[in-house]
């Protein structure tokens, strides 16, 4: 099973980091049946960001068994050279690396490519899109933080609007097939704007886990990104 590519069916991502850590499979399970196929790991290493997270292993308990998700593998860690192949063979679906953590990306990209793994590269906050623009030939999926990376529950940052439009026009414009991410405070009010600008892969975390029933917000998420999306 290989990583999905862009269709023009917009994914809302729920992210593991806002599940219920004693409870993990359950609560994905919920939003496999309401149709979500898709899940974030975020990965941090108390270096590059100022928290601890996941490692391998949640990615190995996720795989394998009846209604797994893909896995897209965020790694917000130092030295995403040294550890992106563990996450690959973890079963990762994605590994998403962070442009200011790697001074060769599109090597890292290529190599993690060649072991049989899509690959994603982020941005923080302050980083210019410009990179990422000049990776687009090399990846599968072009990520624009909007909060800074390190925890959850922070509001969206509607400045990094721009650089989402920026991706689109030009993934558009050289015929890219390429997903465009945002990951960071996204809820029922960004999604909409986020979507309109152009991102078909939404990650959200409490909005989805912390609703009242996360199989309906999930779904009301999917379908007001896709809205959006088409009326762009």
């Amino acid at each position: 099973m290989s990583a999905p590519r862009p269709d023009g069916r917009v994914r809302v991502v729920p992210s593991l980091l806002a599940a219920d850590f004693g409870a993990v499979r359950q609560d994905w399970a919920v939003l496999a049946a309401a149709g979500a196929d898709w899940a974030s790991v975020d990965v941090m290493d108390g270096h590059f960001v100022p928290n601890l997270s996941f490692g391998p292993d949640l990615v190995k308990a996720m795989k394998g068994r009846p209604g797994a998700p893909f896995i897209d593998s965020h790694l917000m860690i130092t030295d995403p050279g040294k550890y992106g192949s563990v996450f690959v063979a973890a079963g990762s679906d994605w590994v998403t690396f962070h442009l200011e953590a790697c001074a060769r990306p599109k090597e890292l990209a290529k190599e993690l490519r060649g072991l049989g793994c899509a690959v994603g590269v982020a941005i923080k906050p302050k980083t210019p899109v410009a990179g990422l623009l000049e990776l687009l030939g090399d990846i599968d999926l072009a990520l624009v933080m909007t909060v800074e990376p390190g925890f959850g529950g922070q509001s969206f940052m509607e400045d990094m609007l721009p650089k989402v439009r920026a991706l689109r026009a030009a993934i558009e414009r050289d015929g890219r097939n390429v997903w465009v991410q945002v990951d960071g405070g996204v809820n029922a009010k960004w999604i909409a704007p986020a979507a309109a600008a152009g991102a078909d892969s939404l990650v959200a975390g409490s909005a989805v886990f912390g609703a009242p029933d996360p199989a309906r917000a999930w779904r009301d998420l999917t379908a007001k990104a896709q809205e959006a999306f088409d009326s762009r």
